[in-house]
């Protein structure tokens, strides 16, 4: 799906959400019912025309192209090849991490020892792997889901568990910014499956407050980092002490 095709899907779908037929939208913009089904078919919108459909909606350019960019359909699980090459290089991972996370490669180059060619050399690997297109004035279009699937016992999870894990772990976790808490309790399958369904809405519900900040300046956000796991456990110390 191209640029343009997304943005017109977005138009729709914003029209649909506001009630708004083709006829209210050709009385609003002054033009024919036919004249508006044509601009809504063949993706040959204006500027100017783009703007009038932007005051329509209530919303600012830069809003209605924001919201185009985080709707279109991305890649949520990378191939094996995808992930152990994203791993492999220390620079590549980093780049990958920032692009994810919408920073500019101005961005890249003033908060990391990265050169401004070091960077667009690994956002070109990372094109070329098809998890974003490096467009014209070094924007980057993502391809891949911020929060995609790692694949089970893949490249990923495994440099994940090897030096990822250790690195977050190494915290008393008694700072302002910071909070652990562990529960445990005896559920059944079914209870075991609804708990499943709740960590996953609040993995989901990281990436919409992810996607709502992501207009902020970068100055006002921080890397924020949750972790989810369960597991059918028992400590150890107390299956020792079951009878067998």
């Amino acid at each position: 799906m191209t640029e343009i095709t997304q943005l017109i899907a977005t138009i729709k779908l914003r029209l649909k959400a506001a009630g708004m037929t083709y006829r209210d939208v050709a009385q609003a913009l002054g033009l024919s019912e036919p004249s508006v089904k044509r601009l809504l078919a063949g993706g040959r919108l204006t500027v100017e025309r783009l703007a009038q459909f932007c005051d329509l909606l209530g919303l600012t350019m830069a809003e209605l192209l924001q919201e185009a960019e985080f709707s279109a359909p991305r890649l949520h699980k990378l191939t094996r090849e995808q992930e152990a090459q994203l791993v492999s290089d220390e620079k590549l991972l980093l780049v990958a991490v920032c692009a994810l996370n919408h920073w500019s490669l101005e961005d890249m180059v003033t908060a990391y020892r990265l050169s401004k060619t070091e960077c667009i050399k690994n956002l070109l690997v990372l094109d070329r792997m098809g998890l974003m297109h490096l467009k014209p004035g070094d924007r980057i279009r993502l391809l891949v889901a911020r929060d995609f699937d790692w694949l089970p016992d893949g490249p990923i999870r495994q440099f994940f568990l090897q030096q990822g894990l250790p690195d977050f772990m190494d915290s008393g976790f008694d700072g302002s910014d910071e909070t652990m808490h562990f529960a445990h309790g005896m559920l059944t399958k079914s209870a075991y499956a609804q708990l499943r369904v709740e960590l996953d809405r609040m993995r989901s519900k990281l990436a919409a407050l992810h996607n709502e900040s992501a207009a902020a300046p970068l100055t006002e956000k921080r890397g924020t980092a949750l972790l989810l796991a369960m597991r059918v456990w028992e400590p150890d110390a107390f299956s020792a002490l079951k009878r067998r």
